[in-house]
């Protein structure tokens, strides 16, 4: 039973990272997107 409640909280972890990841990659197009119509450049680095 305990082998299977850390297999879980490892996969929740682990979807929980990744999904993470997936936000901040999309936020960070958006934003540059709005960024370049705003402004007409290219965000600063």
């Amino acid at each position: 039973m305990q082998h299977n409640d850390i297999t879980k909280r490892l996969a929740w972890s682990g979807l929980l990272a990744a999904f993470g990841a997936i936000a901040s990659i999309a936020a960070s197009r958006v934003a540059a997107i709005a960024y370049r119509r705003i402004f007409d450049e290219d965000p600063p680095e």
